[in-house]
């Protein structure tokens, strides 16, 4: 029986900081004890302490994990006071730090002083994707042919795009594939494994932002699988949400195509059948974001914690995935695939 509480510190109260208040207090071996925003008028759960700064916070309130939620340019500072005040367990939002360089040398770091640092990568833990890992591992779909996720959450139109929710959007000179793309080719490597080869070709379609908006994405894996991300934040979806799933999947296999729907149903139609089979019917919370992943995440992270054991998402594995991103931008300027298993 888990007897054990961490106590958690958060940096952040902006749009998303907001999701991590709230599932820290749902989850259980947890107790969310502090929130540091500089904003006066930052938005905390009813009677949380608010601290102006981290420094403030961490002489203040002794806590045993810090979860970082503000926008990359500050967590490699973040992660260093946290390392010299003695925290050993930290977790970071991405896009983790504002370049590969930055996170390779925050990562070394970290270990270098025993800590275990963790990236807030939430879209394997989507409710979806972990039924599709277990049923892929027990082999009922047979051989894998490919998956293919549309990225169609509609929210990049017009000159004021993401202004009402992540501003810093429109400024970032890299957008599509460092901020959105990487969760699908952290989940594609979740699902598949070691990739071997890369292509891309990324676009700008919106002109009010510095970096790009739309493009696609293959990424190949053992036995042939094939996975492709096809992005265009302009356009929509069909769901009552469109951030629930942000898009439509579909993985065809042996036994037949897996779809994945707006609304978080997933149904399998066999091969040369016309009736679904509803593997996972559609999610209840409708305004949930991504299924609830941001809880279903931290409570991984409070589990293995609690028990000794290492979460997944480590920053040395997240590295990994930040060179695919670091691969996709190389791909779609040289107009050609790259082969990953070639080094230098």
């Amino acid at each position: 029986m888990n007897t054990k509480n961490l106590s958690i510190g958060i940096v952040g109260a902006g749009y998303f900081a907001q999701l991590h208040h709230q599932a820290w207090l749902a989850c259980t071996g947890a107790t969310l004890v502090g929130i540091a925003d500089p904003s006066p008028n930052a938005k905390l759960p009813a009677s949380m302490p608010l601290y102006h700064s981290l420094d403030q916070m961490l002489a203040s309130q002794p806590i045993d994990v810090l979860d970082i939620v503000v926008p990359p340019d500050a967590h490699c500072g973040l992660i260093e006071t946290a390392i010299a005040a003695g925290i050993t367990r930290i977790i970071c939002q991405k896009p983790f730090c504002q370049n590969l360089e930055q996170a390779e040398y925050i990562t070394a770091k970290a270990e270098a002083a025993g800590i275990s640092l963790v990236i807030h990568e939430n879209f394997r833990f989507q409710p979806w994707y972990r039924l599709l890992k277990s049923r892929i591992e027990d082999g009922v779909f047979g051989q894998i042919y490919q998956f293919r996720f549309a990225l169609r959450p509609g929210d990049g139109r017009g000159k004021d795009a993401y202004l009402a929710r992540q501003p810093y959007f429109q400024k970032m000179p890299r957008f599509l594939v460092h901020e959105t793309a990487i969760h699908f080719l952290d989940l594609f490597c979740f699902l598949f494994g070691t990739p071997h080869n890369l292509y891309a070709d990324l676009r700008q379609l919106n002109p009010v932002l510095k970096g790009e908006d739309a493009g696609v994405i293959m990424v190949e894996f053992d036995n042939q699988i094939r996975a492709i991300f096809d992005g265009n934040r302009l356009t929509d979806h069909l769901a009552e949400n469109p951030r629930l799933t942000m898009g439509e999947a579909w993985l065809e296999t042996e036994a037949g195509v897996i779809m994945l729907k707006g609304d978080g149903q997933l149904s399998l139609r066999r091969h040369h059948q016309q009736d679904d089979e509803i593997l996972l019917p559609a999610h209840p919370e409708r305004d949930a974001f991504g299924g609830d992943c941001v809880f279903h995440l931290c409570q991984h992270i409070a589990d293995a914690w609690n028990h000794d054991k290492n979460p997944e998402n480590s920053a040395r594995e997240y590295l990994e995935i930040m060179r695919l991103v670091e691969t996709a931008y190389s791909s779609s300027a040289q107009g050609k695939k790259i082969n990953l298993t070639v080094k230098g």
